[in-house]
């Protein structure tokens, strides 16, 4: 439609302008060729300007993915807020339990003993053993394990003193606590086992 309008155009200001100077000298031919050369050249640059001043489609901004790394695993400890482990040393103000939240050293001072804990249930538990040896050399905190269903822990490193141990299940659908309740105060004399069920745990 606007190569028409263009060529239209270009005709009729042809016409005027050979209409206008009939009394005057005659104007000079223009071949076929050289008026279809001049209008296509005029049609293209027209066409150009055009496009030229269509709008262009910018790309929408694309979100920035970002590598953010996975929390890291860190040992939890015992679910001790609702109890509270008071150590039997004399002289203790402190404002709270200290050992509350210790983990015990990799390598304990003290005549050793041997504590064998059984898993009873069908889940597996988090076991927490938490000790407190009032005797020199004085020590206190905890050591936490996962106990598989049915099976059984037997630990060797742990020295003379008064333990209590926690177990639970870590699965909100089937949660459960127990505990041995008092502490029991252990020594090297025999092997001790506690069983550990969905109501209680208990020395053998």
């Amino acid at each position: 439609m606007k190569w028409f309008s263009i060529l239209t155009l270009t005709l009729m200001i042809m016409l005027i302008l050979s209409a206008c100077g009939a009394n005057a000298a005659p104007p000079p031919t223009i071949s076929a060729v050289d008026l279809q050369g001049t209008v296509a050249a005029v049609a293209f640059t027209m066409i150009a300007e055009t496009q030229a001043a269509i709008p262009t489609a910018t790309p929408a901004p694309t979100e920035t993915i970002t590598n953010t790394p996975a929390p890291t695993t860190t040992p939890v400890p015992p679910p001790f807020s609702d109890l509270t482990l008071t150590p039997a040393t004399p002289g203790n103000s402190g404002g709270g339990d200290e050992c509350e939240n210790a983990v015990l050293p990799h390598v304990l001072e003290g005549k050793t003993v041997k504590l064998r804990i059984n898993n009873s249930t069908k889940v597996a538990v988090n076991v927490s053993v938490y000790l407190n040896r009032t005797i020199p050399p004085q020590v206190c905190g905890y050591r936490a394990y996962t106990l598989e269903p049915g099976s059984a822990l037997v630990i060797n490193d742990l020295v003379e003193g008064c333990f209590t141990i926690w177990a639970w299940n870590p699965d909100p659908k089937d949660y459960f606590m127990v505990t041995n309740g008092a502490a029991s105060c252990i020594d090297s004399s025999d092997p001790w086992v506690f069983d550990v069920s969905t109501r209680d745990i208990r020395q053998r």
